[in-house]
């Protein structure tokens, strides 16, 4: 039989059943027994049915879409974050619609409404602009990453482990001073752990060291401007001392490497450097660049089957209300390379 031409009353001739049990096979399969869901499904096998995905979503609402927000592409965690949670289409089988806010609280609740309008699922929030209260307001089911979450389910790094463990490895290389480079944020946001975790081995094991908290850029050549800024900085203050950094990410511990590279054609001795996330970039960087890796592939599939079951409980006729929130955090793995040897 010609798939496009199957329709519901051809299914309901091969199986005896009225157009009404195939149309609540498909919009509330679960008020069908099995043993009838199961004779449908395997008419649907038979006769070469195609679905017409349009038509379920105007029947039922369900879209099988699901938002994504992210801040920006030009810090490689984000980019390779997102290309993680696109590659779980084939596990899930949900579509996604991204949109980049550039951290604009305005801009992202335009897109929010856009999102709202294509009838999503769900979303995925890895952007810092809009508090999580005002998500939840949403009742949506939501999973952010690495954003303050107090109000709605999160998948994050264990930010202040990954600190610990950069520290501790500086800590070994024989530095004079240990300095770590971060953006200001609120204690909230759950990369504030790289801070605290600095902050706390370098006091309970008596490292000299230094915070450098500041706008950080938001173009590859803002970030490349004010990482010389810095390497300037740490030069004059600390001639013929070798510093060992802890950049908060891998793209500014690349932008650094690289200014370090234009200057003496190798990795000076007076550096050694370590990164935050394991993207791409730290591992493909002029020196391979030892990094705290976030296990990003990881986070990407809990966040999504996190989702996916909260998405799931909405689907039922008696969906349970959530009483608390799930926060999980990702243990980080040291990753060493050529930067802190």
């Amino acid at each position: 039989m010609d798939k496009k031409k199957v329709t519901f009353n051809d299914i309901a001739k091969y199986t005896n059943f009225s157009k009404t049990t195939i149309s609540r096979y498909f919009n509330n399969p679960d008020s069908l027994t099995v043993e009838n869901q199961d004779i449908i499904a395997q008419a649907l096998i038979d006769l070469g049915y195609q679905k017409n995905k349009l038509a379920k979503v105007l029947a039922n609402g369900k879209s099988e879409f699901i938002g994504i927000i992210i801040p920006n592409l030009y810090l490689h965690y984000y980019a390779e974050m997102l290309n993680q949670i696109l590659s779980t289409y084939k596990t899930f089988g949900y579509k996604f619609l991204v949109f980049m806010s550039r951290g604009n609280a305005e801009t992202e609740r335009e897109y929010i409404q856009e999102l709202l309008a294509y009838k999503i699922e769900g979303m995925i929030i890895l952007s810092h602009a809009i508090p999580s209260s005002e998500l939840a307001s949403y009742n949506l089911p939501i999973v952010s990453i690495e954003r303050e979450d107090q109000y709605i389910n999160s998948v994050n790094t264990d930010n202040y482990m990954g600190a610990v463990q950069a520290t501790s490895l500086l800590s070994k290389s024989d530095c004079d001073v240990l300095v770590h480079v971060n953006s200001v944020f609120s204690k909230d946001i759950p990369a504030y752990g790289r801070i605290q975790g600095f902050e706390d081995t370098c006091k309970e094991n008596n490292i000299r060291h230094e915070l450098i908290l500041r706008d950080l850029g938001h173009s590859p050549q803002e970030i490349h401007n004010i990482m010389a800024e810095i390497y300037e900085y740490l030069n004059r203050k600390y001639p013929s001392q070798r510093k060992g950094l802890f950049m908060s990410t891998d793209t500014y511990a690349n932008s650094i490497l690289n200014i370090i590279f234009r200057e003496y054609g190798s990795l000076s001795d007076e550096y050694r450097i370590i990164g935050f996330d394991d993207s791409p970039i730290a591992a493909q960087a002029i020196l391979p660049i030892s990094t705290v890796g976030q296990q990003i592939d990881k986070i990407a599939y809990e966040a999504m089957e996190l989702l996916v079951m909260l998405m799931d409980e909405r689907k039922k006729r008696r969906p349970k209300p959530q009483i608390e929130r799930i926060h999980k955090k990702i243990t980080p793995i040291l990753i060493r390379r050529e930067t802190t040897e």
